[in-house]
C-alpha cells in the first residue's frame, strides 16, 4: 500500500519539492514531480536547473525522449510513468493516480489556506487506511 508523507510549514513549495527530490535521488529513488498546471511545471523545470546550486538534479517534463532514463520527471497532465517510486503531488487535492505509487509526499505551504487543503487532502488518505506520516519542517529546518 502506498506511503504518504506530509512535510508542513513549507516556505515556498516549489523550493521544498526541489528538496525532496534532491534527497530522493541521493537516495537513488526516482521521482515524478507533478503540478496543477502548464505555469507551475515549467517554473518547475527552471527551478530544478538551479536547485540546489551546489549540484545538479537530473530531470525532464514528461513528454521527452528521455523519460525512461532521467530520475526526476515533471509533469502536469496525468501520463503513463516509465516508475512508480515517489510522487511528488504539488496539486491542491489528491491526484486519481497517487495509488501507483509506494510513496507520496504532500507538501503544505505556511499559510491558512495550504493548511484547510492539507486537511483536506490528509483526511482522505487517512479516511482510506493509508499509511500517514508528518513532517513539521519548521522543527527540522529542512528548508
Amino acid at each position: 500500500m502506498t506511503r504518504v508523507d506530509f512535510y508542513t510549514g513549507s516556505e515556498d513549495k516549489l523550493r521544498t519539492a526541489c528538496q525532496l527530490s534532491h534527497k530522493a535521488m541521493q537516495r537513488g529513488i526516482r521521482v515524478v514531480l507533478h503540478a496543477p498546471d502548464e505555469a507551475t511545471a515549467e517554473r518547475l523545470d527552471q527551478l530544478l536547473w538551479h536547485y540546489p546550486s551546489t549540484a545538479f538534479i537530473p530531470h525532464c517534463r514528461s513528454g521527452s525522449a528521455e523519460i525512461a532514463q532521467m530520475p526526476v520527471i515533471v509533469s502536469h497532465v496525468e501520463e503513463k510513468f516509465p516508475h512508480h517510486e515517489l510522487l511528488i503531488n504539488l496539486h491542491d487535492e489528491c491526484v486519481t493516480f497517487f495509488s501507483r505509487f509506494d510513496r507520496v509526499m504532500e507538501i503544505v505551504e505556511k499559510n491558512d489556506e495550504s493548511a484547510l487543503l492539507g486537511r483536506q487532502r490528509f483526511k482522505f488518505y487517512r479516511d482510506r487506511g493509508y499509511e500517514l506520516t508528518h513532517h513539521d519542517l519548521t522543527q527540522t529546518n529542512a528548508q
